[in-house]
Formats: C-alpha cells, structure tokens, sequence
C-alpha cells in the first residue's frame, strides 16, 4: 500500500536505515547540517522525511510525531509498507535516576510502559518492548570509541508529558534511567514486522534535580548523539 495515508513517498525513497526524532523540524536539521545532498520525501502533515548520505552511505531521516500512537503509525508504515529494516530513534528524555546527568546519552534497552498500546496491538499488557540487541552492542561499541557517556538501560515510554513526577518510586524499583514518549511503540513495531529498532536519547532535564538544558545547549549536546545514532547507520551496511 504505497502511498499510505500518511506518506507519499515512493518505495525507493528511503534508505534501508531511517533515524527517526519526534520533531519535524529536527528531522530537517538531521537533513540539512548532517546528510550530502538531502532530498525532501515526504511532507505529509508537516512529518518531514529527508534521504541523503553519510559517509557515502544512504540514509533516511523522518519524524514520529509525538506520543506512541504517531510512531507508531509511522514505524509500522515504513517497516511493512516501506521495507525499511532499522529505526533510530533519537530524540530528548528526562532522567529519572541519580545514575544520568543532563547531556548524558542514554540507550533504551529496554522500553517500560503503562500504555494500553501493546494489548491494543495484540500483543498483551505484560509483553516486553527490547531493542534490537546488536543495535545496542554496536552503539555502545561506537560510542566508546567518540569517548561518549552513555548509559545503556531501562527507559519509561509515557503517555502523558505532565505529572510524571507521581511516577517516580515506580521508576525507581524499576532502575528506570529516563523517560520519554515514543519508544516502546518502535520496539512493539519491530517485534511484531521482524525488523530492528532503537532508541537513543540525550537527557534534556532532570526530574531528579530539577535541572534542564537550555535551547543552546540541547542543540550543541543533540549534536553528539545525532552523530552517534548516524554512524551506526552506516555501520549497518558492514
């Protein structure tokens, strides 16, 4: 089903590996400071997907939207209609233990959530939402070569951005690193098509001390992790 509802991209637009942040304005960032001659693809309700290179390798960037229920139209369309084999997710979190600190890279290995998404999906509320194990060992592995402070751990994919706070002491018996809002839709996604997924995210605040990053630095710390999650796209073709 090409088009789909909501891309009209042609099959052959996207690169087999696709990064994927929220905002569709980061995604024409991700296009323009990042890729050689980066390519428009889609533009369907503003969620803007761009293919270009990276090292000479073709890659795909595209936003979710906000909020599980827009990733997960837009993973499921690009893994089933799409044959993109592997998303990136890459986007902000906020730490939600004393273990991370504001510019820290976390990776979500594993996607805790209280959604209704995964029964809704046919997949029952106790499954487990996990990345794609050979995606974290190479990000680690890429990571510490660029000398990165990344954390690999549990992350919490919420369904509402305000009064987290409450959840807190279940975030931690849980040894929950961060949360976010996208994530264990992706991870649910890619179980169910056989594809690959993970997500990487820069802690922007602290629900812990309080502390946030400003416009400035969110951008300069984003940097860091957009080139981590973009080698190991490339690192994909090996």
């Amino acid at each position: 089903m090409i088009p789909t509802p909501h891309i009209t991209a042609k099959k052959e637009d996207f690169a087999k590996t696709v990064l994927m942040p929220g905002d569709p304005k980061r995604s024409k960032y991700i296009a323009t400071n990042f890729l050689s001659d980066s390519k428009l693809v889609n533009d369907v309700r503003g969620i803007q997907g761009y293919t270009g290179t990276y090292k000479g390798k073709k890659v795909s960037v595209m936003a979710s939207g906000m909020g599980m229920p827009s990733m997960g139209i837009y993973s499921y369309e690009l893994f089933n209609f799409y044959d993109v084999d592997n998303i990136i997710r890459v986007g902000s979190a906020g730490g939600t233990s004393k273990k991370v600190k504001i510019r820290d890279i976390v990776i979500g290995e594993k996607a805790f959530t209280k959604s209704s998404f995964a029964k809704c999906f046919g997949l029952g509320e106790d499954f487990e939402a996990l990345a794609t194990k050979s995606l974290v060992n190479k990000t680690v592995e890429i990571a510490k070569e660029k000398n990165l402070n990344a954390l690999v751990g549990n992350i919490f994919s919420s369904d509402v951005f305000y009064g987290e706070e409450s959840l807190l002491p279940y975030f931690q018996s849980n040894d929950i690193l961060a949360v976010e809002m996208e994530a264990a839709a992706l991870y649910m996604n890619a179980y169910k098509a056989n594809k690959n997924a993970l997500t990487i995210c820069t802690i922007s605040d602290s629900l812990i001390t309080g502390e946030s990053l400003s416009a400035k630095d969110r951008q300069e710390s984003f940097d860091e992790m957009i080139y981590l999650a973009l080698d190991l796209a490339v690192s994909l073709y090996n």
